[in-house]
């Protein structure tokens, strides 16, 4: 794998970035430090001059993985001032810019891939991932439930259950273009997510 660098860059950021694409294609647990070195072009002394381990390795892509989440699925939101308009927005952002971020994430939603990977073997880590989840689904319910407010969607449409169905799809269809790499399935899995979202408008 060639690394996708300016040679310019420094090393740390170079390893970050090496890391993040070999963690979403491989995993945490399958991807070596040898394998990182290598993609790098670097040494052990090289690694070990920035990262004490590979579990610190692991929490600097986390926090490089999130702001390129956020850049990514977030674009836009501080000209929207609808909350409806801020959850379609997110939806399209999810599937146009950030599923389809080959440079950085080339294996498809890194936080999906390692979450499951690390449940069962480093819960301490998976708990890290699920808090991302947690804060996801938080955001949706908190536009909801303003969109419900001023008055943008119906007063019997349950903010908790609508959440959940659109967090679950938002999940869903990234695991399902892992597999099956469709560009049209997913957009016509998020469009479904944004017929549903329309649905609840009085």
């Amino acid at each position: 794998m060639e690394v996708a660098k300016e040679s310019n860059t420094p090393l740390k950021e170079k390893i970050i970035f090496v890391s993040t694409r070999l963690f979403s294609m491989n995993g945490f647990l399958s991807t070596s430090i040898s394998d990182i070195l290598d993609a790098v072009g670097t040494s052990k002394g090289g690694f070990y001059n920035h990262f004490q381990s590979k579990e610190e390795l692991f929490y600097a892509v986390l926090s490089q993985s999130r702001k390129i989440w956020r850049e990514q699925c977030l674009a836009g939101f501080d000209d929207i001032e609808s909350p409806i308009k801020k959850v379609e927005a997110l939806l399209k952002n999810y599937c146009d810019r950030y599923l389809k971020d080959y440079e950085h994430f080339p294996g498809g939603c890194i936080f999906l891939t390692l979450a499951v990977e690390l449940a069962d073997s480093r819960p301490h880590l998976a708990e890290q991932l699920n808090i991302g989840f947690i804060r996801l689904k938080a955001m949706i319910r908190r536009l909801l439930e303003q969109a419900k407010e001023i008055g943008e969607i119906r007063d019997a449409v349950s903010s908790e259950r609508a959440t959940e169905v659109l967090f679950s799809g938002m999940l869903g269809a990234s695991v399902v273009y892992g597999i099956d790499k469709s560009e049209d399935n997913l957009h016509r899995t998020i469009c479904a997510l944004i017929q549903y979202l329309q649905g609840m408008r009085k």
